[in-house]
């Protein structure tokens, strides 16, 4: 296995407040890790650090190599922020971007994400599921190596949610990257990732979906929002991850 990024007893403060508190994790390629934990235990703040959107009160962040190639890393953030007073459509948004790609190129990544009729179409008459997967296409413009997601389903539908991981098993086989995302879809997000991360300002315990959901700590946090889940477990088991690669 390939590192990616390994972030190094990473701690964060706002004003007192302790955010994260000597959190260390390592990523490596063909790799799905999802990192779950109750509101305000840090979860955003640290994709942003490992982004290096935020610099971290201590510990550091390091990008490894593949190649001759420095880690790319493209993010998918939960929403934006659209300006009525600025209308753009899909094409012109995908497209503005530092190198900007070509219409081919943006053409070929909302055909990936099913959104090739909608390319004409104002960012502010898109759904909230329409604009997540514009925000995907568009994270997707420099073939990272690594894809970051923020809460990827937020808001979405069980149907919705079945969908949105099959297209994103579909894609990183297209495009061959893995992925870091931060997800409340406790029970089905299990059966979508390799590793799961359980995060409450530190790590409370990492693994197998397996072996994380019998912790007892993870149980802890998550014994509220578990109770009465029991018999829509298995409608949730229906996506499996397939595991076509080795670690």
């Amino acid at each position: 296995m390939k590192n990616l990024l390994a972030i190094n007893n990473v701690s964060h403060k706002i004003g007192k407040k302790n955010i994260l508190q000597k959190v260390s994790l390592n990523l490596y390629e063909k790799e799905i890790v999802t990192i779950v934990g109750p509101n305000g235990a840090g979860k955003t703040t640290l994709l942003l650090i490992a982004l290096g959107l935020i610099k971290p009160s201590s510990g550091s962040v390091k990008r490894y190599f593949l190649g001759d190639s420095l880690l790319r890393i493209g993010y998918v953030p939960q929403s934006i922020n659209r300006d009525s007073t600025m209308p753009i459509n899909v094409f012109e948004f995908m497209r503005l971007s530092k190198n900007t790609p070509s219409k081919k190129e943006v053409i070929n990544l909302l055909t990936a994400v099913g959104l090739t009729q909608l390319q004409k179409s104002s960012l502010n008459d898109l759904s909230g599921g329409e604009l997540r997967r514009v925000l995907f296409a568009r994270a997707l413009l420099n073939n990272p190596h690594l894809l970051v997601l923020d809460e990827p389903t937020a808001g979405v539908d069980v149907s919705g949610q079945e969908f949105f991981y099959h297209q994103l098993n579909e894609l990183r086989k297209q495009f061959h990257f893995s992925i870091l995302m931060v997800s409340h879809d406790l029970h089905l997000v299990m059966s979508a990732t390799d590793r799961v991360v359980c995060l409450n300002g530190h790590i409370c315990c990492q693994g197998k979906p397996s072996q994380v959901v019998n912790n007892p700590r993870y149980q802890n946090l998550f014994i509220n929002e578990s109770m009465g889940q029991t018999e829509k477990i298995s409608e949730l088991a229906f996506y499996q991850h397939n595991h076509d690669h080795t670690h």
